[in-house]
């Protein structure tokens, strides 16, 4: 069961007039927070003080997490919303996993329960990978972003929560975005042999694709998805590398 909350600031009164006078030093506007919790209805088998000491809370976390944004994927194409997002892990305020009777949890109190510091080792490679220098390249024209990039970037979302004909299709698009897109890098670095390597991708993702127009894929295809998708990040790591 999936109970949502929101919390904190009152709700803003719709004004008439479409604009006010504020003060010289405005105060900061309060914000209002949203809750999510999700509620496994099935009971524990032994003693559950016992089961929250050994889970594996951060896998709990993330997989909790993993359904609310399935959720909210939902949501987002019921409400032909294109605007709507799911929620990355490093978006939240906080992650609890705990234990406590139906009721009481869905009112956000609990018997027990711990909050989950996500593994600093994602923390460390996150700050390795800092996006900060290419941003200043793009924004100073020194480089530019490319649509296989964003492309790339969907797929990755849909590999992500497993929405694998969506995945298919997007990186069917992808990868021959990039391949298009690439060959003005060609020459430079490895780029020769890793646009050779995503035009032979392309061509199994477009087998991919047409299978998924009309069904689901097999273990073999979904692999073969993944692994082509985890190449094209590479190259497009690797042709960024060039410019900074």
């Amino acid at each position: 069961m999936l109970v949502i909350a929101t919390l904190g600031a009152k709700r803003r009164q719709r004004l008439r007039r479409r604009k006010r006078v504020v003060a010289e030093q405005p105060e900061p506007t309060a914000v209002a927070v949203g809750r999510a919790t999700l509620i496994d209805a099935r009971p524990l088998q032994g003693d559950p003080e016992v089961w929250l000491r050994s889970a594996d809370c951060e896998a709990e976390a993330l997989t909790g997490l993993a359904v609310i944004n399935s959720v909210l994927q939902r949501q987002r194409i019921v409400a032909a919303d294109a605007a709507a997002h799911g929620i990355a892990p490093s978006q939240t305020l906080v992650l609890r996993v705990g234990i406590g009777g139906g009721e009481a949890v869905a009112s956000g109190r609990w018997s027990s329960a711990v909050e989950v510091i996500l593994g600093r080792g994602r923390a460390r490679r996150e700050a390795i990978l800092s996006p900060q220098g290419r941003l200043a390249a793009v924004l100073g024209g020194r480089d530019a972003i490319l649509a296989c990039e964003e492309l790339t970037l969907r797929a990755r979302a849909d590999v992500d929560a497993g929405r694998w004909r969506e995945a298919a299709l997007q990186l069917d698009c992808a990868l021959r975005a990039a391949v298009a897109e690439l060959a003005s890098w060609a020459g430079q670095g490895d780029l020769d042999e890793r646009i050779e390597l995503l035009a032979d991708a392309a061509e199994t993702s477009a087998e991919a694709a047409q299978t998924a127009l009309i069904g689901g894929l097999d273990a073999d295809q979904i692999a073969l998805l993944e692994a082509s998708l985890v190449r094209l990040e590479a190259a497009l790591r690797a042709r960024a590398a060039l410019v900074l």
